[in-house]
């Protein structure tokens, strides 16, 4: 089973982490949900959201995928943390997935993952002239080899069906979008 993680820190942006948390679930994908510390986290909305488990007992496994939900000041919060961007390094050295949205992607670009490669963020959060090489889109998703982003709340039903596609295959992905109603 893929198994992805979603740390979470005070500030998040609500729709971008449930929406992903849920789609993701109903693939039959393993969620971590994982607060930077212990206890309930406050979305940027104020919204509380009670993770599964703290960061640091979220470290002692492996995942496929690590998640980053926007929002502010969360994206800062998981900017500064040395374990997100240690784990961020490591997953991509090992050829998985890290995924982002909103202001999120500038997590991936402090921690040196966006150079050279074509991503997306929410506006102003992305800057080509601070990260060698970007290119920056205009793109509800972007991927870039096993690296995706996205721009905000708005996008955040696709990036997780995107994000659903790159793990377990788009056959699981039409079936979970066909039950969403989603227009055509």
């Amino acid at each position: 089973m893929a198994s992805v993680l979603i740390p979470l820190a005070d500030g998040f942006e609500e729709i971008e982490a449930v929406t992903v948390i849920d789609l993701l679930r109903r693939a039959g994908i393993e969620v971590v949900v994982a607060g930077l510390a212990d206890g309930p986290v406050r979305g940027s909305h104020d919204i509380p959201v009670t993770p599964d488990l703290g960061l640091d007992d979220a470290l002692a496994r492996d995942y496929d995928m690590m998640v980053l939900p926007g929002g502010m000041p969360g994206a800062d919060h998981l900017e500064a943390d040395e374990r997100v961007r240690e784990l961020l390094t490591r997953l991509a050295n090992s050829g998985r997935f890290t995924a982002a949205i909103c202001a999120a992607p500038k997590v991936l670009a402090a921690a040196g993952l966006l150079e050279g490669r074509r991503a997306t963020s929410f506006p102003g959060f992305l800057d080509p002239v601070q990260t060698p090489g970007l290119t920056l889109s205009e793109d509800p998703v972007v991927q870039d080899g096993r690296v995706i982003t996205s721009r905000g709340p708005g996008t955040a039903m696709d990036f997780a069906l995107a994000l659903i596609e790159n793990l377990v295959g788009s056959d699981v992905r039409h079936e979970v979008e066909g039950r969403l109603q989603r227009p055509g």
